[in-house]
This record gives structure tokens, C-alpha cells and sequence, in this order.
């Protein structure tokens, strides 16, 4: 199925664009600058990241649908968008709850990141009302909306970016060492089993 691929690198983006990437477009603007406001900004960026990777543990690849079976592919998608919701709702509820920024638009900046996971959240969330409500033996019905959930993530991944708007903020996640480990993050193999 084509969304396997779509995903993987979907996924990948958004972690990297979710803090500080793009190393040769955000350079800290005060580099030699050590005020307490830029360790304030790092550990605040420390917890931007940290909130942000928790969508990472996500399973790498969709289900592979049997076309004998579509009533347990269809169970297993919607079962996997479930999953995907989840993923990226709990970025959301974190981001909102990292505290006030030390550095001005960090806020607004932060809160745009919130809706953003919340939006692909809902996707994910129609998605699988989708295929849950449709026929389970037509063999497509419904698995179009999983792959319009996907593709989405393209489209969502921009506001993402915007922390690079606030210098402060993309110099401290340079700095930021959960930045640096969310760089290094891929999404897991292979589907987690579901309940």
C-alpha cells in the first residue's frame, strides 16, 4: 500500500520540523551571550522537545490489509488510526502544559504546535470513524479516508516551523539537549499490538 512510505517520512518530518530544524537557516543571533534569560529559553526549549516526542513511539507502518479478509484489514487500520489520534493528541495536552515562555511570541508560538498535533489528532480520529462506520465487506470503503489522514500530515507540518520565527527559541534549541535527541528519533518498526 502506498500510505506505508507516506508515513514513514511524514513522521520523520515532523519530529525534525517540531524543534529547531533547518542547522543552516537558524543560527542563534547572540551566540556569545550566556544571560540566565537564554538558559531559561533552553530549558524551556527542553521542554517544548520533550512534550513534542512522545508522538515518535508511533508504529512505523500502517497494517497490511488482506484483500481476502477486508472485514480484519479494516478493523485493523481503524484500530491503527486509533493509535495515530493518540500519538499525536498527546503532544497537544504536553505542549500546552510546558509553562509560560521566557521569551517573547514563545507562547503564541508554542500554542500554534498544540493545535497543530491537535488538528492531525482530529484526522486521525475521523479517519478511523470512517472505516468503522462503513461496510466491512467492501474492501475499500472507508480506507480512503486513512490515507487522506496521512497524506494530511503534509499539509500540517508547516506551522511546525514556526518556532524558527522566534530567533530566542531556535538558538536554545540548538542548545536544548531533548532537541537534539528528538533528531535522532524514528518512529518504532513495527506496529504495537493494540487493546
Amino acid at each position: 500500500m502506498r500510505l506505508i512510505p507516506l508515513l514513514a517520512s511524514a513522521a520523520v518530518v515532523v519530529a525534525v520540523a517540531g524543534c529547531g530544524s533547518g542547522d543552516d537557516s537558524t543560527a542563534p543571533t547572540s551566540s556569545t551571550s550566556a544571560a540566565p534569560s537564554d538558559e531559561a529559553a533552553v530549558a524551556y526549549m527542553d521542554k517544548v522537545c520533550t512534550a513534542t516526542a512522545s508522538f515518535a513511539a508511533v508504529p512505523r507502518t500502517p497494517p497490511q490489509i488482506d484483500p481476502n479478509d477486508p472485514a480484519k484489514g479494516k478493523a485493523d487500520m481503524a484500530a491503527y488510526m486509533g493509535q495515530m489520534a493518540e500519538a499525536f493528541n498527546q503532544p497537544a495536552t504536553k505542549l500546552r502544559e510546558v509553562g509560560p515562555s521566557p521569551v517573547a511570541g514563545g507562547d503564541q508560538q508554542v500554542e500554534q504546535m498544540a493545535a497543530t498535533f491537535a488538528g492531525i489528532a482530529k484526522n486521525f480520529t475521523d479517519a478511523k470513524a470512517a472505516i468503522e462506520a462503513a461496510d466491512a465487506n467492501d474492501p475499500v470503503g472507508g480506507l480512503q479516508a486513512a490515507g487522506e489522514a496521512i497524506t494530511r500530515l503534509d499539509e500540517l507540518v508547516a506551522p511546525l516551523k514556526q518556532l524558527e520565527s522566534v530567533p530566542e527559541l531556535a538558538a536554545a534549541a540548538e542548545k536544548a539537549p531533548a532537541c537534539q535527541d528528538l533528531r535522532t528519533l524514528q518512529p518504532s518498526e513495527s506496529p504495537q499490538p493494540t487493546t
